[in-house]
C-alpha cells in the first residue's frame, strides 16, 4: 500500500484531506512521521508555502509528501487575508479571533465578495507538482453553523445558500476550494496509478 504524508498540523485539514484521498493509500500524518506539527511557510504566496512545507518534510522521511496551503481573499480587503489568514489575528492562529477581526474590518462594508483559494504541492521523489483550487463567495454579516473550521462559519459560496459551517462534510468537500484542488491530485495520482 503506497504511504503518503499529510503535512498538515490541523486536524480540521488533515480529516478533509482523508476522506477526500483514495482509501487504497495509507495516509500519514506528521506526528506518526516524528515531525513537528508546525512546519516552516515563510513564502509570500500558497504555492511557496505549500512547496515548503512539503519540501522540508520530503527531505526528513523520503516519503512523498503532500503539503496545502489555503487562504481567504477578500476583495474589499484588498486580497486580505491571504497568505496571512490562519494568523489575521496574531501568531496563535485561533480561528474564532481570525472570523470575529474579519466580521469587524467589514463593518458596513457592502460589499463582500471573497474567494477561497488552495494550492496542494506534491513532493516525492519523481519531482514537485501543484494543484490549485478556488471557490467564490461572499462573507456572511455573522457566524452561521457549526461545521468545518477557520472562516467556514462566515464564507458562502457561490453556489450554496448554507455557509461552509452549515454544510456537512461531504456536500463541502464536494464544491470546496480544496475539494477542487484534491480532485486533480486525486486523478494525478491515478494516472500514475499510486
Amino acid at each position: 500500500m503506497p504511504q503518503l504524508l499529510l503535512c498538515t498540523g490541523n486536524p480540521g485539514k488533515l480529516a478533509e484531506l482523508r476522506a477526500m484521498l483514495p482509501h487504497h493509500l495509507e495516509l500519514l500524518g506528521l506526528r506518526d512521521a516524528g515531525l513537528p506539527t508546525d512546519l516552516p511557510e515563510t513564502g509570500n504566496t500558497f504555492a511557496a508555502n505549500a512547496l515548503e512545507k512539503a519540501r522540508f518534510a520530503h527531505e526528513r522521511t523520503g516519503l512523498p509528501c503532500i503539503a496545502d496551503d489555503s487562504g481567504l481573499e477578500v476583495d474589499a480587503l484588498g486580497g486580505a487575508p491571504g497568505v496571512d489568514s490562519a494568523f489575521y489575528a496574531g501568531p496563535q492562529k485561533d480561528d474564532k479571533a481570525n472570523v470575529a477581526k474579519l466580521l469587524h474590518e467589514l463593518q458596513g462594508v457592502k460589499d463582500r465578495r471573497a474567494r477561497f483559494r488552495t494550492v496542494i504541492a506534491l513532493v516525492g521523489q519523481e519531482g514537485e507538482h501543484l494543484f490549485e483550487g478556488e471557490v467564490r463567495g461572499t462573507i456572511t454579516r455573522e457566524e452561521r453553523g457549526t461545521n468545518g473550521f477557520g472562516y467556514d462559519p462566515v464564507f458562502l459560496p457561490e453556489m450554496s445558500d448554507l455557509t461552509f459551517a452549515e454544510l456537512d462534510a461531504v456536500r463541502k468537500n464536494a464544491i470546496s476550494h480544496r475539494g477542487h484542488a484534491v480532485w486533480k491530485l486525486v486523478r494525478f495520482l491515478a494516472e500514475r496509478q499510486l
